[in-house]
């Protein structure tokens, strides 16, 4: 006789609104003057410091430092934001265990790196709550009008920099709010109250910067007319497609694309209308898997599991980030791939995996299968670039690489008078510090080319 499954229990309201409040706060609070203080002073401000260059922004790590260790706090955000507009996101959510913290002297000679991102976080935030208005100041208006493609972080810092140097920057967003995945795709107590929100208008106060959204590129406006109609175009429309199981019940209910509900949650004014399952399995290895994994148990779900098909040292998400999973009670399960996904009166109800291994560097299935009960099943297995926007009668307006947007090292693409930058160009990684230097780079370059 075939067992029987227990239905699916997808409710809200699991928590109380304590619980809730204190499951989705600032997961690293700011720290204290006094602590800020402690902090600074063990810096050695090394002379060709590595966590300089371990920057993509290039932030003057030692001279920031050095800054808020003489109190000069002000001076320190202003060293912070020159080099990174979004200064404040990247304190909160830059992978600073692998990028600037991670190659920390300290770290080398006693496993104890100098706490740059809360660093980082404690002069900008202060900057923020002054509110003594922008702290940059725009050049001459040059007459010329570039239009910016995407308002997430490599558009803004684009737009931002545009503006700095005296040109009018347009920026079209296809989504009712500009930040991009500062504002809909990260985990909300990594980028909480609303601060992404507040960064934008800060980004915004420089002026020069006219916001449109709601507008998509391929729907509400055309790459051609964009090129007719301003000087110079810059695209960061980022990653609109989300990768298929391309397995057996995808198209249950219940099984969900994790971006879309990790946007659903970043939107929410209230916490507890959001339905989660007590019995949670998020398919992916990234930081995506990550966030939708432990925001679910923050939700209220009893039992979190990540199943990924390679081994822990493959994961996207970072050893810092497989550690928050387990250390909020998320279990990850390595070595399986989707076979299927069983419903029951048409929602998930099962998730059976095929264990995996490598056989020539190649993974393969072993034949063996899992079965995990689920009330909801979560997708997080990748992004990818949409082209069809960039198409006209049928043809590529540019050049594509490896499925993005092919550019040069001052991201210009192969169409005249066209830029691209964020995660729709190939190269690099997904980080938000990454597309914001994409976004500086890239308007200087613009600057250079409208000045002939």
């Amino acid at each position: 006789m075939a067992k029987e499954t227990a239905r699916p229990d997808v409710a809200g309201g699991r928590l109380t609104p304590a619980q809730y409040a204190a499951n989705f706060a600032d997961i690293h609070p700011p720290l204290a003057r006094k602590a800020a203080l402690v902090e600074a002073n063990r810096c050695y401000f090394c002379h060709d410091a590595p966590c300089l260059e371990a920057c993509p922004t290039g932030i003057d790590i030692p001279g920031f430092i050095k800054a808020v260790a003489t109190d000069n706090v002000e001076g320190a955000a202003l060293k912070i934001l020159d080099a990174n507009i979004f200064g404040g996101a990247c304190a909160r959510v830059c992978p600073t265990e692998v990028l600037c913290e991670g190659v920390c002297v300290r770290e080398a000679q006693e496993g104890r790196p100098i706490q740059i991102g809360r660093l980082q976080r404690y002069a900008t935030d202060d900057l923020f709550a002054k509110a003594n208005g922008h702290p940059f100041t725009r050049a001459p208006r040059t007459g010329k009008r570039v239009a910016i493609v995407g308002g997430g972080p490599a558009g803004l810092a684009c737009a931002h920099r545009l503006a700095m140097l005296g040109h009018d920057a347009v920026v079209f967003e296809a989504k009712p709010r500009l930040g991009g995945l500062n504002e809909y795709g990260v985990a909300e107590y990594k980028v909480a109250g609303h601060f992404a929100r507040a960064e934008v208008e800060f980004i915004l106060a420089i002026g020069g910067i006219q916001p449109f959204t709601n507008m998509a590129l391929g729907r509400d406006i055309s790459l051609v007319v964009l090129r007719r109609e301003f000087d110079a175009v810059f695209l960061a429309i980022g990653l609109a497609g989300v990768n298929a199981l391309t397995c057996e019940g995808e198209d249950l209910a219940g099984v969900h694309d994790a971006v879309q509900y990790i946007a659903r949650l970043r939107q929410a004014t209230d916490f507890a209308a959001l339905a989660v399952g007590r019995r949670i399995v998020v398919i992916g290895g990234g930081n995506t898997a990550i966030d939708i994994a432990v925001q679910t148990k923050r939700l209220g779900a009893e039992d979190v599991t990540i199943v990924y098909r390679r081994g822990a040292e493959a994961m996207g998400a970072t050893r810092h980030e497989q550690e928050l999973a387990q250390t909020n009670g998320v279990k990850i399960k390595h070595w399986a791939r989707p076979r299927r996904l069983v419903g029951r009166e048409g929602h998930v109800s099962e998730a059976e995996f095929e264990y995996t291994r490598l056989d020539a560097g190649r993974l393969v299935g072993t034949g063996e299968t899992l079965t995990l009960a689920a009330d909801m099943v979560f997708k997080a297995i990748g992004q990818v670039f949409v082209a069809d926007p960039l198409r006209e009668n049928g043809k590529e307006l540019l050049e594509l690489e490896s499925g993005r947007i092919k550019v040069d090292a001052e991201r210009k693409t192969s169409l005249d008078r066209v830029w691209a930058g964020g995660d729709c160009t190939g190269g690099g990684e997904d980080l938000t510090v990454r597309a914001v230097e994409d976004g500086k780079r890239a308007a200087s370059a613009i600057d250079r080319a409208l000045r002939g």
